[in-house]
């Protein structure tokens, strides 16, 4: 496992902080943010340091129904060459549903959304991650995501599904202890037990990063500082084992370097502080023997004989096979979740993590269409879901559009003012994202153009001009807008 040290997400906006940040050891940087053919000369300064750069995924969709998009790996692989990554990371996610699969329209999320933990979806994910660890130079390790919402019916808990993962495709890991506070506080999960469940021996890196609180619900917004229950959970993991790396996130609102530099001091001192603790143990005599749950995790194997039993008593096996009623994105009849702590889950019988046939793709696929669709397109919510919180989610999907839209369009909100996030709103109510972010902003304009706004001739000029620059064309005219239209209504319905 490659130690990487302390390090902090490498983003355009603070790349003259980060290269002065003292005691840096590592960068990380959004992949499809990156041109290998055309480093940032911030970048190239770092590496010339031997400051290491790991590419951070945000697009693949390996949690997805469709296997993983050649084109997409292939320039995943580019820009880890380019960069002489020593790893490259990813996401156990969907950020995409529909197509093919389901012969329904193909939606894009524009951001993370949770697989369920059926062991239908793990059978896809683990031959998806195959596929993807076949075309990568450099060894790939997914992180767990934060969620807004909880699928009904799951088979797995989260450190009982990356524990199979881990098992059956060898897959490192990426925790983020910011995500795992978030989904204690938005799903009720407990982070205790994860970091309990999972194979904690798998771990490539740690993620940490700040959020806020809004009406009961935490955003995983990397906009803030870190707060105290995310670093308590660091100190937790660190108890446990020793993580090669840990990196600070920031993706907007960047505050000032020292107080980057404040958050790093703090992460070092968090781990110095587990490491001092653990160093204590060992002296009084009392530290876990090699093999103790506490060090490679209650949902890992140990090589060369069974799980040792933790003093509180003997491990809770595995509940013997029952009929399950069918849930989203996973099978009926599948066996039920081992307890907390069991040494390992049984699989169903005949599942080999590589599906032989369509049928779990089907199921996956249907399952993420139908969630997806109300999401972004304002279908009825599957049955099993909190309203509330698919819509809280659905929101949040917007303003995520909003958001990186503004990023690489910045002279749309310059142009439009305090009226671009409410006229993005309205927009984005009926119309999903199909084709991505530069398309998206291209259709937003255009459907601004259409309904006569802005009303400001000076401000719709330069709306115009931006538009035609663009797509070296004339706006639409009034039969193309009607053809348009009609063609959108058939997709609604």
């Amino acid at each position: 496992m490659t130690e990487l040290g302390i390090g902090i997400g490498w983003r355009p906006e603070i790349a003259d902080a980060v290269e002065a940040l003292p005691g840096v050891d590592w960068v990380e940087v959004v992949a499809e943010n990156v041109c290998p053919g055309h480093l940032p000369d911030s970048l190239t300064r770092l590496r010339s340091r031997g400051v290491r750069v790991v590419p951070h995924g945000v697009s693949l969709g390996l949690g997805g129904a469709d296997r993983p998009d050649a084109g997409r790996l292939a320039d995943l692989a580019a820009t880890a060459t380019a960069l002489g990554a020593p790893l490259v990371t990813e996401h156990i996610a969907f950020v995409r549903a529909g197509g093919a699969l389901t012969a329904t329209p193909a939606l894009e999320a524009g951001h993370l959304l949770p697989v369920p933990r059926t062991w239908d979806a793990l059978d896809v994910l683990c031959e998806n991650v195959r596929i993807a660890q076949d075309a990568l130079p450099v060894p790939l390790a997914l992180e767990n995501i934060a969620a807004l919402i909880s699928w009904p019916g799951e088979e797995l808990t989260e450190g009982q599904f990356l524990a199979e993962l881990v098992e059956r495709t060898g897959v490192r890991l990426l925790i983020d202890v910011a995500n795992l506070h978030t989904n204690h506080v938005n799903r009720g999960e407990s982070p205790s037990k994860a970091l309990a469940e999972l194979p904690v021996e798998a771990i490539a890196y740690v993620h940490v990063a700040g959020g806020l609180l809004r009406d009961g619900v935490w955003h995983d917004t990397h906009a803030h500082p870190v707060p105290e229950p995310v670093l308590d959970i660091l100190s937790e993991l660190a108890s446990r084992v020793s993580p090669p790396g840990v990196l600070l996130e920031r993706d907007d609102n960047f505050p000032a370097p020292e107080e980057l530099a404040s958050e790093l001091t703090t992460i070092r001192d968090r781990l110095a502080l587990a490491g001092t603790a653990d160093a204590e143990t060992a002296t009084a005599g009392t530290a876990p023997e090699a093999g103790h749950p506490l060090l490679i995790g209650a949902g890992a194997r140990v090589s060369g004989g069974p799980m040792p039993q933790p003093s509180g008593g003997p491990i809770p096996q595995p509940r013997p096979a029952e009929p399950a009623a069918a849930a989203p994105g996973g099978a009926a009849a599948r066996p039920a979740a081992a307890e907390p702590g069991a040494a390992r889950l049984t699989a169903p019988s005949g599942s080999t993590g590589s599906p032989r046939d369509t049928g779990a793709r089907e199921r996956v696929a249907v399952a993420q269409a139908a969630v997806l669709s109300a999401l972004v397109a304002g279908t009825p919510v599957p049955e099993g879901f909190d309203p509330v919180r698919v819509g809280v989610q659905g929101r949040a999907l917007v303003g995520k559009r909003a958001d990186v839209i503004a990023k690489i369009a910045p002279e749309l909100p310059e142009i439009l003012g305090d009226d671009y996030r409410p006229w993005f709103r309205a927009y984005a109510r009926s119309r999903p994202m199909t084709g991505g972010y530069r398309r998206d902003a291209l259709a937003f304009v255009e459907h601004l153009l259409v309904a006569g706004r802005p009303e400001d001739p000076d401000a719709r000029r330069r709306l115009t001009r931006w538009w035609q620059e663009r797509t070296d064309t004339r706006p639409p005219r009034p039969a193309a807008r009607l053809i348009r239209a009609a063609r959108a209504a058939l997709v609604r319905r």
